[in-house]
């Protein structure tokens, strides 16, 4: 078998690897859309989800914990500062959102998370990874573009304040990811601790426990115990986001990370969210397909991801830094 044959087998598994990932992040968004029609408090389903995803995450830290633990335990404010950003107010936002409507609206609008990372290097970078492609801004205006179509269209035209707040609470819910990954990323760059995916992940939800823990005690405030069915699907979204999905994808991002094209087109298949949002809300919340300017705007969403994809395979690939911090930069 030649060599050329063998990476494009390899290239093709790890896109399938990736795409199976998507459909299990993608359960982040019909899971909390199925507790909010339920009735269930957006606090219990952002607590309950990393309150879970923690022990489920221990058995793969197997060797790992020693060095995560000494680079916690020696700047223990950096990992709590960052862990509120890229994880508890990312997902509180994002929880809420969800009583907003229905799974694709909420997955489609986040999508702009994967532009979002690109564009705050110039404010946090002081390298030559603060430059953004004109080409990047380009797609990132057509995401943003086609995410304000699709509210537009949901909304009949005119989004009223309970509707641009929980526009805005999506966005900046996909600000946020990247943005406490990629300060997480450059704090260890200064120190010169190396820890993988794996341990950064655990370490930021091992480091958003007090503030979830506060979070739940509003919760309890507010709206009592959750019920028995928020409780699952939250443990529904811990395993299939939180472990599931993430070991997909890291998996398939591993199998293709010196082919830079490749790289690109694995992480262009979070696109297939939108669609696989569409599919099970129709299916298993009784949601209606996005219809109209929705559509459109949906199709402008996908079309801007691998326009994306594209763009960094070209463009900012050739950084292992920057691949470093794009493999953080996932969906939820």
């Amino acid at each position: 078998m030649s060599h050329s044959t063998t990476n494009t087998r390899t290239a093709l598994v790890a896109v399938l690897i990736a795409l199976a990932s998507a459909l299990f992040f993608t359960l982040t968004y019909v899971l909390n859309r199925a507790t909010a029609t339920e009735g269930g408090h957006w606090a219990w389903t952002a607590s309950l989800r990393y309150l879970i995803t923690l022990p489920l995450m221990i058995p793969l830290m197997r060797g790992r914990l020693r060095p995560l633990w000494a680079a916690m335990c020696a700047h223990p404010i950096a990992w709590l500062g960052y862990s509120a950003l890229g994880f508890v107010l990312f997902y509180m936002l994002m929880a809420y959102a969800a009583d907003s409507g229905p799974a694709w609206l909420v997955a489609g609008s986040f999508q702009f998370t994967v532009i979002a990372g690109m564009l705050c290097a110039p404010f946090l970078y002081r390298d030559a990874r603060r430059k953004v492609p004109l080409a990047a801004w380009g797609v990132g205006l057509l995401i943003l573009a086609g995410v304000m179509l699709m509210q537009f269209s949901h909304a009949d035209g005119g989004l009223d304040r309970a509707a641009w707040v929980a526009l805005a609470c999506v966005l900046g819910s996909a600000i946020l990811y990247p943005l406490g990954n990629r300060l997480l990323l450059l704090h260890l760059e200064r120190t010169g601790e190396q820890l993988d995916a794996t341990q950064r992940v655990f370490g930021m939800t091992l480091a958003s426990q007090p503030w979830w823990l506060l979070v739940a005690m509003y919760a309890f405030s507010q709206a009592g115990t959750p019920s028995a069915s928020q409780v699952w699907m939250a443990a529904g979204v811990a395993l299939s986001a939180g472990v599931i999905a993430t070991i997909l994808f890291f998996k398939a991002t591993g199998l293709v990370r010196d082919n830079p094209t490749a790289l690109a087109a694995a992480e262009a298949m979070q696109a297939a969210e939108l669609i696989f949002a569409s599919i099970l809300g129709v299916f298993f919340l009784h949601e209606a397909w996005p219809q109209g300017g929705a559509l459109v705007g949906s199709t402008m969403i996908v079309v801007g991801i691998l326009l994306f994809a594209w763009v960094a395979a070209r463009s900012h690939l050739n950084d292992p830094r920057e691949v470093q911090a794009m493999r953080t930069e996932q969906s939820p």
